[in-house]
């Protein structure tokens, strides 16, 4: 199981591999077994390669990543994170804010990534 610092570490991965608009990067992630739910209560992307085409797409938009608040660990295999969705859209500039939970493998990678959002969540252009 990883760590909480390691935990942490593979968190702040991912926000600057998706901001560096790096799919490869962010799939390389997660284990080969890996399930995302983005958003909770949406069918699951499983897989590896399902999961590196979800980011290729999610990156594509030209989104970035920031943090609302410093990532948390636990005293178990998952951590959290509550950061920012910035996008444009046809009408202009968008914020989604989101927390998204992973839970670990021995090895570090992500076996489970779900992403909690919703439509009162989103602040779009009027």
């Amino acid at each position: 199981m990883s760590d909480e610092q390691g935990m942490k570490r593979a968190l702040q991965a991912y926000i600057d591999h998706f901001n560096a608009s790096n799919p490869q990067a962010i799939s390389a992630l997660f284990a080969d077994e890996a399930t995302v739910e983005d958003p909770v209560g949406t069918p699951l992307i499983s897989g590896r390669t399902a999961i590196a085409a979800f980011y290729e797409r999610s990156v594509a938009t030209g989104a970035r990543l920031k943090l609302a608040a410093p990532i948390r660990g636990s005293h178990g295999n998952a951590a959290a994170m509550a950061f920012d969705v910035e996008l444009n859209m046809p009408q202009g500039p968008a914020l989604i804010r989101v927390i998204d939970t992973f839970t670990f493998d021995a090895a570090g990678k992500f076996t489970s990534m779900r992403a909690f959002w919703g439509p009162g969540d989103m602040e779009l252009p009027k």
